[in-house]
């Protein structure tokens, strides 16, 4: 029996590939590259763990993403038109890449020669592990039975509640793609300050400032404390961690965060640790360390 409806996300979604293949969900990949001429597909033709080690071992290179194309979506939507597959396509926010409208180009390409065709194509509004964990609600939606309209409708009602409170491991790579100026990136580098980011609908917001890796982690907990104060009961949530090159510090930080919410009496039951992409990555360096919060598509 075939699918009622199949879900595809950009390569931002930053979901290890074993959860991608026993979640039914395809993803587009990026390309990327480190002398801006030659562009491999990102975890196709290089691993994510080889691509940090490259960013780690030739420090002042800086590489690039490129987005998907047109055809790289369509190669991937008329299997599942020529099948009279409905589908929904999630992309990162459109603040942060043209991905979603290269999806859109080859959606008005395909439904030319398909008028037919059901392909719904969202803006997530987030990137990286938070539009993981949107997928990840797609799948959830889908796999209870919620019919394809009631699950569109529903992304796009949660969408707005994503939050990432991260922060980096230097402000390096920050200066280089002008997010900071130089000056900034100066005065951080010797006072070892570091920013705290904020993505919110789309956008980053600077969060605040502390000097050396533990305040910063500490301060990204503490916005996270708060969003959960403020909002719905914890298990209304989906959150998880996002980290880079070091694994071993994603655990302890992740083991910190879940003892903390407990003390403050939130009822978490688990955090996964998902490992950001190249995507993003290109843009923080190899040591970004934060949150992905969501709110759950179904809950009592």
């Amino acid at each position: 029996m075939s699918e009622a409806f199949h879900i595809i996300s950009d390569g931002s979604c930053d979901l290890p590939e074993k959860l991608v293949e026993e979640k039914n969900i395809t993803v587009v990949p990026f390309y990327v590259s480190f002398d801006d001429k030659n562009y491999v597909k990102e975890n196709v033709e290089i691993g994510i763990r080889d691509f940090y080690q490259q960013m780690v071992d030739r420090k002042g290179v800086y590489p690039k993403s490129s987005m998907p194309s047109a055809q790289d979506y369509m190669e991937v939507f008329l299997p599942f038109v020529k099948e009279d597959i409905p589908l929904i396509c999630i992309c990162i926010t459109t603040k942060f890449s043209g991905s979603m409208q290269s999806a859109l180009n080859a959606k008005a390409m395909i439904t030319e020669e398909y008028p037919e065709a059901e392909i719904t194509v969202i803006d997530s509004c987030v990137d990286t592990v938070l539009q993981g964990l949107y997928v990840l609600e797609a799948v959830e939606l889908r796999d209870s039975g919620r019919s394809y309209k009631e699950t569109v409708k529903r992304l796009e009602e949660i969408k707005n509640s994503g939050r990432i409170f991260f922060t980096v491991g230097d402000m390096e790579y920050l200066k280089h793609g002008g997010r900071i100026g130089k000056v900034t990136a100066v005065a951080g580098s010797v006072l070892g300050i570091r920013p705290v980011i904020t993505l919110k609908e789309g956008e980053i917001f600077p969060s605040g400032i502390g000097r050396g890796r533990k305040r910063t982690t500490e301060k990204a907990l503490e916005l996270l404390l708060d969003y959960l104060a403020g909002g719905l009961n914890s298990e209304c949530y989906s959150i998880c961690v996002g980290f880079g090159y070091d694994y071993e510090e994603a655990v302890a930080f992740r083991d910190h965060a879940l003892e903390t919410l407990r003390e403050k009496g939130f009822d978490v039951k688990e955090i996964p640790i998902y490992q950001i992409g190249a995507t993003i990555s290109v843009h923080t360096g190899p040591y970004p360390l934060g949150f992905g919060i969501l709110e759950k598509a179904i809950h009592s």
